[in-house]
């Protein structure tokens, strides 16, 4: 099982990023994705989920309207789109496969920067 995540880097304040997570090993139209990040010094937490046949998104909070959730199910990839970028969603970004409500699969994460 595989989650391979990429896309991420430094951008600047206000500008615009895609994530992108590879799986592999497992039937991932089976699964919900998610999408969590963990700031420094911080709790992980949870940004975006998509149930397994995309029909249906949520969002933290303050990501809403800015951040968009998606997934491929014939590439077996799912997707981060990330707009208007603050500071303070710096991070490291990490994709799960999640079933029965636990998260079965992570992937190894990639960094986010948003600094001028």
């Amino acid at each position: 099982v595989q989650l391979v995540e990429s896309g991420g880097g430094l951008v600047q304040p206000g500008g615009s990023l895609r994530l992108s997570c590879a799986a592999s090993g497992f039937t991932f139209s089976d699964y919900y994705m998610t999408w969590y990040r963990q700031a420094p010094g911080k709790e992980r937490e949870l940004v975006a989920v998509i149930t397994s046949s995309g029909g249906s998104t949520n969002y933290l909070n303050s990501v809403k309207g800015r951040f968009t959730i998606s997934r491929d199910n014939a590439k077996n990839t799912v997707y981060l789109r990330m707009n208007s970028l603050k500071p303070e969603d710096t991070g490291v970004y990490y994709c799960g496969a999640r079933r029965w409500s636990e998260t079965k699969y992570w992937g190894q994460g990639t960094q986010v920067t948003v600094s001028s």
